[in-house]
């Protein structure tokens, strides 16, 4: 059975992606508000979110006082505590370490679907077969590890290097065996990596029964329509990174429209503006919802430049009529915001964003800039102030005081 194409207004279609993307109420998001603490319910909570996108992207730039994973998590769980964050992947947690959208945490059910992955890496995507030219360094990383336990990245020997592209052998080398699935990311600390065996934290009835390619691409083709909302074909392949297989992600999407998993819909933006792309039925109902309520009377929230409501640009700017930009790889006379700026939700809409440097050594979060789309309101600017305060508050480092005119 297929559904007729379907057709969103603009307005519906934002609010769609920010009640699926944890953004609204929890009533419209189905997702849990409040995490305080390190304890079981913040985990808990914490999983939740991840679940819903199927991925926690990783990044390691901290220099607004919190990673980029644990901004997404504050940025839907009131009173998170950032430092839990970086101690989710542990042993006996239901996530593993894998190529996600990039470097992420994924729930452990996804495992057996990343089958196709694993097989496709045996060849590393940057270094082709360095397993192969180098059997030698695997084989003693690998009895290493089988005899000694978990090896941290750090305590790989070898010469050093000054870049990520001469870094060690043996770390390039356990991450081809890690991307091809013999090794396992076993635990992180201080953000460093620790390696282990597959079979020693990868659940055996997660690794015995490998899901199929063709079945796995519609399983994450419709996790990532889950996430957003409504999404055109080329954003849900790229949620995954799934590179060079148009025909594939085709036929399911085809096998996924023909069971009424999902409907194609047109986004109307006005002026002209169609975009096609794809809906769950069940998402149709809420959108409909949706659009005849008022967004919450929002405090502002900072939002992480990777959030997955923000990456794809294109679609961020169909939705909300805003420039996202990542300015981290331009020298700095170049940028237009700055080094690591991150947006303000207030309500349905993004209305500023801010350029933050987290000094602990001073004990202070400093606002390097605030730019405010079109021209601020007063409610636009108190928004912004009020998510400023929360984000000092949670990373524990007071506000610049001349935030507080922002």
């Amino acid at each position: 059975m297929r559904f007729g194409v379907e057709s969103l207004p603009i307005r519906a279609a934002r609010r769609l992606a920010l009640a699926r993307g944890g953004l609204l109420k929890p009533e419209w998001t189905g997702l849990p508000q409040r995490a305080g603490g390190r304890g079981a319910r913040a985990r808990a909570a914490a999983h939740a979110v991840i679940r819903r996108f199927g991925y926690l992207q990783l990044d390691t730039v901290a220099v607004a006082g919190a990673r980029s994973h644990a901004i997404v998590l504050m940025s839907r769980l009131q009173g998170f505590d950032p430092g839990l964050a970086e101690e989710l992947l542990r042993p006996g947690e239901p996530l593993f370490e894998y190529w996600g959208h990039e470097a992420s945490w994924l729930p452990i059910e996804l495992y057996p679907v990343f089958a196709f992955r694993r097989a496709e890496f045996r060849r590393h995507p940057w270094w082709g077969d360095l397993v192969g030219q180098h059997p030698e360094v695997a084989d003693d990383l690998l009895r290493r590890i089988r005899d000694e336990g978990p090896l941290r990245a750090l305590d790989m020997e070898g010469r050093g290097s000054r870049g990520w592209w001469d870094l060690k052998l043996a770390k390039k080398v356990a991450t081809a065996l890690w991307s091809s699935g013999e090794l396992a990311i076993a635990e992180r600390r201080s953000f460093q990596r620790s390696y282990d065996l597959a079979e020693r934290v990868i659940p055996e009835a997660y690794r015995s029964q490998p899901v199929a390619a063709a079945e796995a691409l519609e399983v994450l083709l419709l996790l990532a329509l889950a996430g957003h909302g409504w999404a055109a074909t080329g954003t849900l392949a790229r949620t995954w990174r799934l590179r060079n297989r148009p025909q594939e992600i085709r036929a399911a999407l085809d096998r996924l429209q023909d069971r009424a998993a999902i409907a194609p819909c047109v986004v109307d933006g006005g002026r002209g503006r169609r975009a096609l792309g794809w809906v769950r039925p069940e998402d149709l109902e809420l959108a409909a919802r949706l659009e005849g309520t008022r967004p919450r009377g929002d405090r502002g929230t900072l939002l992480s430049p990777f959030d997955p409501v923000l990456w794809d640009r294109a679609r961020v700017h169909l939705l909300f009529g805003f420039d996202q930009v990542l300015e981290i790889f331009k020298p700095a006379p170049q940028r237009r915001y700055g080094y690591y700026c991150l947006p303000v939700l207030a309500g349905d809409r993004l209305v500023a964003r801010v350029d933050l440097k987290a000094d602990r050594r001073r004990g202070r979060l400093e606002l390097l800039s605030a730019h405010f789309e079109n021209r601020a309101s007063a409610a636009d600017r108190a928004a912004t102030r009020s998510a400023l305060d929360r984000f000092a508050v949670a990373v524990g480092l007071p506000m610049d005081p001349k935030a507080v005119q922002a």
